[in-house]
């Protein structure tokens, strides 16, 4: 009954999602806000709420455009019970800009399949990922996606290498431009300290144990074949179904080198490894197995919230 929903686009779903990422948000704020409730406070948590929103719309546009998904709303169901799962993610104001801005520099990757306008797409996609390491400088991690996606999308001519480099600095000339006429300083304007943390003492709680236990089995048990039904792809879609499998190790050593291990680094997983998961569950044929695996992904996210 669950899978039944969530099987084809309907308006339903995108409610259901959008009612989940804001008992998310809610939730977060409750535990963890101690500000002031004030005017300024109010419109900046309705902005992070609109770019959460904005990003489940951009997952769900990415997955369709791509044909990473089989006309179903399970990766932006998955991506708001993720953000359910670990509430953290929806109070860093900086990761979640970040994590947009790499929604939107993995959307121009995903499209080089198309060949078309591929200069552009690819000064896009860096100019978005340099973009977000501004706001998280390891999010910058992701620019190997853009040169992943060149060698799985074979491509020998020079200059489309050369041009993602010219994205980031172009970027890199803005803000420097930017920081001389705000702060009359080069550098001011920059956040840029490469930060790194080895210490996992924050995730020794049920609530995280549970989640990273939920995130990592799932994750990688769906991997396990999705990576196999790849090749069940058309040719043409095979590279992009590949570059999600890289953004998830990505997006899992940025958790590893975060400076600040509070949750909200855990973001930048949850669209890849919601279309990893999304694809696992519609190639699943027993559909009593189809409904359990499901609503043990919709159950323990609400049940952490007691912990």
């Amino acid at each position: 009954m669950i899978t039944s929903i969530f099987s084809k686009s309907k308006s339903i779903n995108f409610i259901i999602v959008f009612f989940i990422t804001l008992l998310a948000f809610v939730i977060a704020r409750i535990r963890l806000v101690n500000e002031p409730i004030t005017l300024i406070f109010i419109l900046k948590q309705l902005a992070q709420l609109f770019i959460c929103y904005i990003s489940v719309l951009l997952l769900n546009f990415i997955a369709n455009k791509n044909n990473l998904a089989v006309k179903n709303n399970y990766e932006i169901l998955l991506f708001s019970l993720f953000l359910l799962l670990i509430v953290h993610t929806t109070s860093n104001t900086g990761i979640i800009l970040s994590n947009f801005f790499i929604l939107l520099g993995l959307r121009r990757i995903m499209s080089l399949w198309s060949q078309k306008d591929v200069k552009q797409k690819l000064f896009d996609a860096a100019f978005w990922i340099a973009i977000a390491s501004l706001f998280y400088f390891w999010a910058i991690l992701f620019f190997a996606l853009i040169m992943i996606s060149l060698i799985l999308y074979p491509d020998n001519k020079l200059r489309h290498w050369i041009i993602p480099f010219m994205g980031v600095a172009s970027v890199y000339v803005i803000s420097v431009s930017a920081s001389v006429i705000i702060y009359n300083n080069f550098f001011e304007i920059f956040d840029i300290t490469p930060g790194v943390s080895y210490d996992f003492i924050n995730y020794n709680s049920a609530k995280y144990l549970v989640a990273i236990t939920l995130l990592i089995s799932f994750g990688i048990w769906s991997s396990i074949f999705y990576s196999q039904n790849i090749k069940k792809k058309k040719k043409a879609f095979r590279a992009s179904f590949k570059i999600i499998i890289f953004a998830v190790v990505i997006a899992f050593l940025i958790v590893l080198h975060a400076p600040k291990k509070d949750g909200s680094e855990f973001l930048f997983m949850f669209a890849p490894l919601a279309v990893i998961v999304s694809n696992y569950i519609e190639i699943i044929q027993d559909k009593w197995f189809k409904e359990v695996f499901l609503s043990l992904l919709i159950i323990i996210p609400f049940i952490t919230l007691l912990l």
